[in-house]
């Protein structure tokens, strides 16, 4: 699948119990939400890591499924956008929204 990834995929980790999303930005780097707390309502933040080390043994694979729906923004507005958000904290509620939201936006 590594082979695979291309920058701007969209990627489904399979957690127990739900699915955590990230965006591929290259060389093996995701951006991602992460919550500080188990509901995440203050101190959430974009994290920029390795795919490897924020999947550790779970299983994930490329769901770029909204491509079918709707037309990808250019992947260089994508990387861009993400990057920016990087180490930003966030106002977020697990319960009302999901990472796949935060990640697409």
């Amino acid at each position: 699948l590594k082979k695979n990834l291309k920058p701007g995929d969209v990627i489904e980790i399979f957690r127990d119990g739900y699915q955590h999303w990230v965006i591929y930005v290259g060389d093996g780097y995701v951006i991602h939400l992460v919550t500080a707390s188990g509901h995440g309502d203050s101190g959430s933040s974009m994290k920029k890591e390795k795919l490897q080390d924020v999947a550790g043994n779970d299983k994930y694979r490329i769901n770029n499924h909204l491509d079918d729906t709707y037309v990808p923004r250019p992947i260089e507005d994508i990387l861009q956008e993400a990057e920016r958000f990087v180490g930003k904290e966030f106002s977020y509620n697990v319960i009302r929204k999901s990472t796949i939201q935060a990640g697409t936006v």
